[in-house]
């Protein structure tokens, strides 16, 4: 667990400063919104790469994952800015996966 939000910790940091330095939005809270959802994919990433979770479960707790980003993206913004961070969660939560697939026990963990 506490790798899993280093992961986090890591991953928002890193996705702020290069959204905060290179692409710059202009609204700081969405910067920070959409590095939370880059984070919070790697780090549920990582926590979910056991065996211990099936792939429906896997499936499933992203899927809740990214229900609770949009909606509190859709609370805090509009829906039309909440959107992206769902693109941002997926594509990292099926790099991570994709990643892990090219080693020989299929996991980022070991």
């Amino acid at each position: 667990m506490q790798k899993a939000l280093m992961y986090f910790a890591l991953g928002t940091v890193v996705s702020f400063l290069i959204n905060y330095f290179f692409i710059s939005s202009q609204n700081i809270g969405l910067d920070i919104y959409y590095a939370v959802a880059f984070g919070s994919a790697w780090g549920i990433a990582y926590y979910l790469d056991t065996p211990d979770f099936t792939l429906p479960q896997k499936l499933g707790l992203s899927f809740v994952a990214m229900g609770i980003l949009v909606l509190a993206g859709t609370l805090i913004f509009e829906l039309k800015l909440a959107v992206p961070s769902i693109l941002k969660f997926s594509t990292v939560f099926v790099a991570y996966y994709l990643i892990a697939s090219f080693r020989g026990n299929k996991s980022l963990r070991s």
